[in-house]
């Protein structure tokens, strides 16, 4: 890291005010006559996370949070310097500039988020799509299927490190909350549920076996949406895809076997070619391929976007029948239920407070048990019990994608579920104005 040695102006004083947030460190007061702009840049450490800079501008005199001050015009990475002299910290030293490649690499995830945030609305107009127009999907057959699948999988996969996978062995509680949220808590729910609205047969099934796959991968942008803890999304997510090659075909088997016949082996074989396989391919690439992976990752949202549509639409239109008949049409209220207790089960859990788990890993954990991965649920249904089973997966997605970026987008405005009482109902000795 080069540091700069000096400034050419008297340095803004950084002290700690009484009020400063946890979040902010220090306040950088720019009050010199000499600096007619200064940018500032802030940065917010939590739980040994790094969080992205924020760019802030002030002109003349004024205060904003910061840990960082610059003079340049392009964002900087580093630590500050600084010392104490007469009651008060000045700052010393900067950090490096960073150069036009990481700046390339922040636009490419900005563009990422963008395309993520167009999911909801590419689901909701695929499932108009295929209901209205059921020739737009019913192309994609089975054959076709699980290769959308394994493109999927091998947009989690390139963005995976084996870094990644170690930092779980630091933070087993967490991990172990949500692995017990995805493996036990949903599986149970998903056959209470489906009992509870005494669903038929046609469906059951295909209900239970959604239940018991592994999150979706779009939980680790809500995580992001809410102000949870992303890094934990993205563990939880792939660690659980990975388990999900054992887990789902046991769970299954023992949930629905005696209604359904499964093969749990066959079952176990199928996850392992569309989801373990494209997965540690790319984090093979990703460990020794990079410039294979900048290639990608470019294209690697508008091939997942594509093949989460068509995994969406294909049984939306093969099964419109049935969807559109009152069976059917009975499938709406349970699989909502579904998704808002689950979400409901993922936090509380983790509010438990002898785990002394954070708020932001408790919107993670919720996100991540709310949001399951239906479109591996579909491919298993209709390769193993039949194209009818796939339809409540479908219908899954949909729900879960609107439900849980609605949910993140609450938290993300600053709410907490435990503010929700306060303010539903009017508080004592208020007053209601005509």
């Amino acid at each position: 890291m080069s540091i700069i040695p000096s400034l050419p102006f008297t340095p803004p004083l950084i002290s700690r005010h009484p009020t400063t947030p946890k979040s902010v460190i220090f306040l950088c007061n720019n009050s010199s006559s000499t600096l007619k702009s200064l940018t500032f840049y802030l940065t917010l450490t939590k739980r040994s996370h790094l969080y992205p800079f924020l760019k802030k501008g002030c002109k003349g005199s004024g205060s904003l949070s910061a840990v960082a001050c610059s003079t340049t015009s392009s964002p900087f990475i580093g630590k500050v310097g600084w010392h104490k002299r007469e009651g008060n910290f000045s700052l010393l030293s900067f950090g490096v500039n960073l150069d036009e490649s990481v700046m390339e690499a922040e636009k490419k995830s900005d563009s990422s988020q963008a395309l993520s945030a167009m999911l909801p609305f590419v689901v909701a107009l695929t499932a108009i799509a295929a209901l209205s127009q059921p020739s737009t999907f019913t192309w994609v057959s089975k054959e076709l299927y699980a290769p959308a699948l394994g493109g999927i999988m091998l947009s989690i996969g390139i963005k995976l490190s084996i870094d990644d996978f170690a930092l779980a062995f630091k933070r087993p509680v967490p991990l172990s909350v949500g692995f017990i949220a995805q493996y036990t808590l949903k599986p149970a729910l998903g056959v209470l549920v489906a009992r509870a609205f005494g669903m038929s047969q046609m469906f059951f099934a295909g209900f239970v076996l959604m239940s018991c796959v592994a999150g979706a991968q779009l939980s680790s942008y809500a995580s992001f949406l809410s102000k949870g803890d992303v890094a934990l999304s993205i563990l939880l997510t792939s660690s659980s895809t990975i388990a999900s090659v054992l887990v789902t075909p046991l769970l299954t088997g023992l949930l629905i076997g005696s209604v359904v016949p499964v093969d749990a082996v066959a079952m176990s074989k199928s996850i392992l070619q569309v989801v373990l396989a494209p997965v540690t391919l790319g984090l093979v690439l990703n460990t020794y391929a990079k410039p294979v992976v900048a290639l990608l990752q470019p294209v690697m949202p508008f091939v997942a976007m594509i093949c989460t549509s068509m995994c969406i639409g294909s049984p939306l239109a093969i099964n419109r029948s049935q969807i559109l008949s009152r069976e059917g049409l009975r499938l709406v209220a349970p699989v909502l239920t579904f998704h808002a207790v689950a979400f409901t089960l993922g936090y509380w859990i983790s509010r438990i407070p002898i785990l002394r788990l954070e708020e932001e890993v408790s919107r993670t954990v919720s996100l991540c048990t709310g949001m399951q991965s239906s479109t591996l649920a579909g491919l298993l249904a209709t390769q193993f019990l039949g194209s009818t089973q796939a339809v409540p997966p479908a219908c899954s997605v949909v729900a879960m994608a609107i439900m849980g970026l609605c949910l993140a987008s609450f938290w993300g405005s600053g709410y907490r579920i435990r503010d929700l009482p306060s303010r539903l109902i009017p508080q004592a000795g208020s007053t209601v104005k005509a």
